[in-house]
C-alpha cells in the first residue's frame, strides 16, 4: 500500500480530460481514482479503461439520441457520467472532449492504493474480486447515481489523480457490446496495464 500522502492527490484539470476520447482513456491508466466518503479517503490505481467515441459509436450510449440517462455526456469534459445495468451494477465513466460531443471513458478496475480495509468493509470478496470489473470498484469505493454529473476536477467525494506508472499498456476489444456493430464491437478500445492482477476477465 503507498505511503503517499492524501494532500499530493491533485484532481486532474478539465483540460486533461477536453481532448480525443482514446488518449485520455490511455492517460487515465496508472492514475488514482479518489474517493472521499464519510470522513475517511479511499483511493485506488485505474488499471483498465474502455473509451467511448460518442455518436457515431454503436456501442455509446449517446448513439441514438440524448436523453435524460446521457445527459451528462453532453456536457462538460472531467464529469461523472454513472449508469445502472442489470438493475444492480453502478458503472463510473469520466465525460471526455468538448461539449455536446458525447463521449466519455468507462473505469473498468482499479487496483487498491489506500485504506483498502475501508474498500473490504463496504464491499465483502475475496483477493482481486474486491474491484477487478466495473461494478464492483463502484461498489468498494461506494459510487453511485448520487455522484451523476459529478465534477471530478474538484476535490471534494470523487476526482481522479494523476500518478506514473512504468507497465506496458495492452489493448483488445470492448466487453458486454454484442449489439454494436462489427466496426466498433471489435475496435481495440479497452485498454489496461499489461501484467496486472487486478484487471478484469474479457473475451
Amino acid at each position: 500500500m503507498s505511503t503517499t500522502h492524501k494532500s499530493t492527490l491533485t484532481p486532474l484539470p478539465q483540460d486533461f480530460y477536453n481532448r480525443d476520447t482514446l488518449t485520455v482513456a490511455r492517460d487515465m491508466l496508472g492514475c488514482w481514482l479518489v474517493r472521499e466518503d464519510n470522513g475517511e479517503q479511499l483511493a485506488a490505481r485505474i488499471v483498465e479503461t474502455e473509451a467511448y467515441c460518442g455518436a457515431e459509436d454503436s456501442a455509446c450510449h449517446a448513439h441514438r439520441r440524448r436523453s435524460p440517462r446521457t445527459e451528462a455526456m453532453f456536457g462538460p469534459a472531467g464529469h461523472a457520467y454513472i449508469y445502472l445495468v442489470y438493475g444492480m451494477h453502478w458503472l463510473l465513466n469520466v465525460v471526455t472532449e468538448p461539449e455536446d460531443s458525447p463521449c466519455a471513458v468507462l473505469i473498468r478496475a482499479v487496483e487498491p492504493t489506500i485504506n483498502e480495509a475501508a474498500m473490504r468493509a463496504t464491499r465483502q470478496a475475496p483477493g482481486k474480486q474486491l474491484s477487478n470489473g466495473p461494478g464492483k470498484l463502484t461498489r468498494a469505493l461506494s459510487i453511485d447515481k448520487a455522484l451523476y454529473g459529478h465534477d471530478m476536477t474538484q476535490t471534494g467525494q470523487l476526482w481522479i489523480s494523476r500518478a506514473t506508472h512504468s507497465t506496458a499498456i495492452a489493448t483488445g476489444p470492448r466487453v458486454g457490446i454484442d449489439y454494436a456493430s462489427p466496426e466498433h464491437r471489435d475496435a481495440p478500445w479497452r485498454l489496461w496495464l499489461e501484467g496486472n492482477p487486478w484487471v478484469s476477465k474479457a473475451r
